[in-house]
């Protein structure tokens, strides 16, 4: 089963070795520098150049923008799912959380938004989706309001030192496969 691993830039390469990856998605401010891992191809890194904010721009920074979530749901649908894809942002809090939520519901538009959200926070009890994607995304995706009401359903995540990482199935696990997942 093909999953999304979210995780901090600092992880970012040494995740995309562990899990085989090769496709990327970069959510990171404009001047933010960093290397691409070298088995993720070029035309497979999809970098989104926006700020950590849920307002529009100002003070030179980029809010995320409907033509930003456009470009993952594109870049997603063209995912071929063989290995995992690795979404990233500067802390693996906000961006790539809601980014990776968005790519769930893009290939599988069927699943609930609230069991989806759920998913998350056992996963990730630390993600605090940033609320401007997840609006966009909404909207986007035809969610009627859904996706938005169940990530405030979830409320603030734990505190988090920006190194914690984790992978978010596409499909909702199996009660085998949920016995299995470690407690948080």
């Amino acid at each position: 089963m093909s999953a999304i691993v979210v995780c901090p830039l600092a992880s970012m390469a040494e995740l995309c070795v562990r899990h085989g990856a090769r496709d990327l998605v970069s959510l990171i401010a404009e001047k933010q520098d960093f290397h691409r891992p070298g088995l993720i191809e070029a035309k497979r890194h999809l970098k989104l150049a926006m700020n950590d904010i849920g307002f529009a721009g100002g003070n030179g920074l980029v809010a995320p923008s409907v033509a930003h979530v456009e470009q993952l749901i594109d870049f997603v649908e063209a995912w071929d799912r063989t290995t995992p894809m690795v979404i990233h942002c500067w802390m693996g809090v906000s961006r790539s959380p809601a980014a990776a939520v968005i790519a769930v519901l893009a290939l599988d538009p069927e699943q609930d938004d609230f069991a989806l959200a759920a998913r998350l926070r056992q996963v990730a009890p630390h993600a605090t989706p940033n609320t401007r994607l997840i609006e966009i995304g909404d909207q986007l995706l035809g969610r009627q309001g859904r996706l938005v009401a169940a990530i405030k359903g979830i409320g603030r995540g734990a505190d988090a030192d920006g190194r914690a990482s984790f992978v978010l199935p596409l499909v909702a696990p199996t009660a085998i496969e949920a016995s299995h997942l470690p407690a948080h």
